[in-house]
């Protein structure tokens, strides 16, 4: 039997310590925190928010790894008219529909693989010229969380772009946020023996037993003293908005506001939460969560001016409407970004040898947002366990 440490109580470490267990190990988690989750957190209170989305994508394996546990639980559907109600700005006006150079792009990209050595404006312009480009460029922002997309390499802005314009929608959002998720799969570690220690920040590594450190990369340098450990992230300005709903609003059908908001001139995006999830906010208001990044000399009001400017668009009156509000920057927390050249092989190894795993959402694993955590996590406890071939580590 295998006694395993695992250190960080977000979706990487619980799926791990799950994964471990499951296989007859021992298992002990130590959360620096006094509560589980990580960046999967969901606040308490009136509102309850999110850093940034909530979204797990029924593309990736993680969504048959949870629903296999039956932990995925319940999600928001989102109501038919609701999905009608998606808005793009472009050239500064709203419209309703993607511009005719952007969807010349999709159609064309199915056809033409996207290079890895390749900036993706550089390769989506040849396809369907620049403005397409850049108006595809920043509308995969949504899954990217970066001031530039357009730099980056080009097969991996596409396969999120492919997959934020996936109809059916791949993205489902767990009732209630986060927390749900969090607290079924800390459950679920429990009633298999895991032992979940919050409140306890390791600041050295355990010699007697396999390691998996799943906490951010800048917390894992700190810990194990390995100055390699970085990989290019993005920085981001978070707005938080509960408004009254719209006078000209009934029931379930809010005719004045916008369900979501996603900039094509620049990289951002807005989304009114509790078109799909009610339980986010009061009766009688709207959550509204928004992302804007933003570039390294960019401060945080540069990002909140462009929120807002989106906000006066699609969401009428809204600053007579407004009952609370919260601004925030995340810096390197939003997941890898791959340049030109590389892809997410070439980003830090799971294996750091003496027995030492990383899991999170900027290692080598493939994946859109959370799944890099989901599948560098499965990789990682397959790799303490000793086992040759990981279960489920492939996009």
């Amino acid at each position: 039997m295998h006694r395993i440490t695992v250190i960080g109580g977000g979706l990487a470490g619980l799926t791990a310590a799950i994964t471990v267990a499951e296989a007859g190990a021992k298992v002990t988690l130590h959360e620096a925190h006094h509560t589980l989750g990580g960046r999967a957190r969901t606040t308490d209170g009136p509102y309850r928010t999110n850093e940034g989305p909530h979204a797990l994508y029924n593309g990736g394996p993680h969504w048959t790894w949870l629903a296999r546990r039956h932990l995925i639980g319940p999600l928001a559907p989102l109501p038919p008219l609701e999905a009608t109600r998606l808005r793009l700005r472009h050239h500064g006006a709203l419209r309703r529909t993607p511009p005719y150079a952007m969807l010349k792009l999709l159609h064309r990209a199915t056809r033409h693989p996207a290079p890895t050595d390749t900036d993706f404006l550089t390769w989506a312009t040849e396809l369907a010229g620049e403005d397409g480009a850049r108006a595809a460029a920043h509308y995969s922002a949504v899954a990217l969380f970066h001031h530039d997309p357009g730099a980056l390499s080009a097969a991996f802005v596409h396969e999120r772009l492919r997959r934020a314009t996936r109809l059916p929608p791949e993205a489902h959002y767990p009732r209630g946020g986060w927390a749900g998720l969090v607290d079924r799969m800390a459950t679920h570690a429990w009633n298999l023996g895991v032992r979940l220690e919050t409140g306890s920040r390791l600041d050295t590594l355990p010699d007697d037993s396999p390691v998996i450190v799943a906490t951010s990369l800048d917390a894992a340098r700190r810990l194990l003293g390995d100055d390699s450990l970085t990989w290019p992230s993005g920085r981001t300005a978070l707005i938080d908005l509960a408004l009254r709903t719209h006078p000209r609003s009934t029931g379930r059908t809010h005719t004045g506001d916008a369900f979501a908001l996603s900039d094509l001139d620049a990289p951002g995006w807005l989304e009114r939460f509790t078109a799909q999830d009610h339980t986010l906010a009061p009766t009688g208001e709207q959550l509204i969560q928004g992302q804007i990044p933003i570039a390294p000399h960019e401060t945080k009001a540069d990002g909140i001016t462009r929120a807002e400017q989106l906000l006066d668009l699609g969401f009428p009156d809204w600053r007579e409407r407004v009952t609370w509000r919260r601004e925030a920057v995340a810096t390197g927390r939003t997941g890898a970004v791959d340049p030109p050249g590389t892809n997410w092989r070439d980003r830090p190894a799971i294996d750091r040898g003496d027995d030492v795993y990383l899991a999170g959402d900027q290692v080598a694993s493939p994946g859109v947002l959370c799944e890099v955590s989901f599948t560098s996590a499965l990789t990682a406890a397959s790799l303490a366990l000793g086992r040759t071939r990981p279960e489920h580590t492939h996009a």
